[in-house]
């Protein structure tokens, strides 16, 4: 090799040094190289991005939790903003951090972003916008879907399938899945034409949206303790020629499914104490069996 060809070489890797060195710089930047805001997105767009939120979890891991469902839901419309590759490449990075939001809330968070994102808000204020609103819509998404839309339409679902019919099932995933999916496509639409006025908005009602969701689901939970957890017992008590029930002439004066009650609060008890939901399913049925041989359920 001659001097030409190593002095050329040498070039080449300061080249490349000094393209790696700016590619690390861009890197922290805290705007974006292209500050114009982009064309707006169009409903397919929106569209698009709450399908691909259906993959939220799919890549779900301890150390980034849904960061990798969250990108691929947004990437498709982050390629429609950013045209410069360097500040796609920063957004992408910043978009593979940290996230954990309930899965049928998370368009809004989505949509929003995505408004900011086409305005080209600074990185910094698009992250603290994503962690200030994990917190309140997983609140408010457990509160709605899993305390109380599930258990009214498994309530109603399971009503049908005891009576026998086929139903049961298609009634609860039709029933479940209008109001998912009705969010789920709304919050995408409303949280991009939203955008920043509606942080205020939601933060002003997240209390007091939780408070009431929570008060119907524990209503639904209870009168489901009591409609679909049975449990009885057959003993009798004899004093002289007297024989009384029990179940119907004790329990049942005292309160109707007490038992059931005195057994679900048994469960959460251990679960608040650290049992998991495995070994308490193995308890009731090692519970349910033995009682049954016994003869004292």
């Amino acid at each position: 090799m001659g001097f030409n060809d190593t002095e050329a070489a040498s070039a080449a890797k300061a080249e490349l040094r000094m393209q790696q060195a700016l590619a690390s710089s861009q890197v922290e930047r805290d705007d974006y190289i292209d500050t114009t805001p982009a064309e707006p997105l169009s409903k397919r767009d929106i569209n698009r991005m709450a399908w691909r939120s259906l993959a939220l979890q799919a890549s779900f891991n301890y150390e980034r939790m849904q960061a990798g469902g969250w990108l691929f839901t947004i990437l498709p419309a982050l390629r429609k903003i950013h045209k410069n590759p360097d500040d796609l490449r920063n957004s992408a990075q910043m978009h593979m951090e940290f996230l954990n939001v309930h899965p049928f809330d998370v368009t809004f968070l989505s949509g929003l972003v995505l408004a900011m994102e086409q305005n080209k808000e600074k990185i910094s204020t698009i992250r603290a916008v994503k962690v200030a609103l994990m917190g309140p819509l997983g609140g408010i998404g457990d509160a709605m879907f899993w305390l109380t839309w599930l258990p009214i339409c498994a309530g109603i679902g399971a009503a049908l399938a005891l009576e026998g019919s086929l139903f049961g099932p298609v009634v609860f995933l039709l029933l479940f899945n209008a109001l998912h999916f009705g969010l789920r496509f709304g919050l995408a639409h409303y949280g991009y034409r939203a955008g920043l006025g509606a942080i205020s908005a939601l933060k002003n009602s997240t209390k007091k949206i939780s408070h009431a969701a929570s008060i119907v689901g524990m209503t639904v939970i209870g009168a489901l303790v009591a409609s679909y957890v049975r449990l009885a017992t057959p003993l009798e008590i004899h004093a002289g020629k007297a024989k009384i029930l029990l179940q119907t002439d004790v329990l049942d004066k005292l309160m109707p499914n007490l038992l059931p009650l005195l057994f679900t609060l048994l469960m959460y008890g251990l679960m608040k104490k650290g049992y998991s939901p495995v070994k308490l399913i193995g308890v009731t049925v090692l519970f349910g069996l033995a009682g049954k041989l016994l003869g004292f359920l």
